[in-house]
């Protein structure tokens, strides 16, 4: 029974890695669609979706199954747990990638405009980010969790200043309200995205230090 119960846990571990490089890879390219104002890899991301859809529900049966057939305890409870909140982050992410890559199609005109607004430096910085989350999963180094907070708090600024200087945009000229909207709405999930690696960093150091760090301040070493 221990036994089994170890390979449930080295599985549940395994699909969780699994998952998150997967949201890695479709972040990438949905990041990729974006500045490149590319349909055809768009158009890949929404069909990749299923996939992480299949293992998010595998994920959350295993996390099931554990708890009914075991009594997890310290370590292993703070995996399951862990597990369930990280899987449920990172199928969020998947999803808005996906949303991006929609939004693709109607901006292929109009890519002097997300260079203008630099739109492409949020979408690397916004990469850059879950990078360093699902290397910091794998690793189970927490050192990349002040990174990954500054850079989150980086990207927000970044995405205000840009959401105002498209207002702007929108009343000057009413020709490009569409695209803007749709940039706007771009820009949301980003900001989105950005709260849910903050999400993943946190569930990471439960994980690894059992440290709640949600609403404390990462600086106070007494946190």
């Amino acid at each position: 029974m221990e036994r089994h119960f170890e390979q449930e846990l080295e599985k549940l571990n395994r699909r969780i890695l699994k998952m998150a490089g997967l949201v890695s890879a479709q972040v990438h390219d949905s990041m990729d669609a974006l500045i490149n104002c590319d349909s055809e890899l768009a158009a890949q991301v929404i069909e990749n979706d299923n996939q992480l859809d299949e293992l998010d529900v595998k994920i959350d049966k295993l996390c099931q199954r554990i708890f009914a057939l075991s009594q997890p305890v310290a370590t292993d409870l703070r995996l399951i747990m862990s597990a369930l909140k990280m899987n449920n982050d990172l199928e969020r992410m998947g999803d808005l990638a996906v949303y991006i890559a929609k939004k693709v199609e109607g901006l292929s005109d109009y890519k002097e405009i997300i260079v203008e607004l630099q739109m492409d430096e949020i979408a690397v910085s916004t990469e850059r980010m879950v990078k360093d989350v699902v290397q910091m999963l794998n690793s189970r180094q927490t050192v990349l969790v002040r990174d990954i907070f500054d850079e989150s708090a980086q990207v927000r600024e970044k995405i205000q200043e840009v959401s105002r200087r498209i207002i702007e945009k929108m009343m000057e000229k009413t020709d490009v309200v569409v695209v803007a909207t749709n940039l706007m709405i771009i820009l949301t999930h980003l900001e989105r995205m950005a709260g849910y690696c903050n999400n993943m960093a946190e569930s990471v150091i439960f994980l690894v230090e059992g440290r709640m760090i949600k609403h404390t301040k990462l600086s106070d070493p007494g946190q």
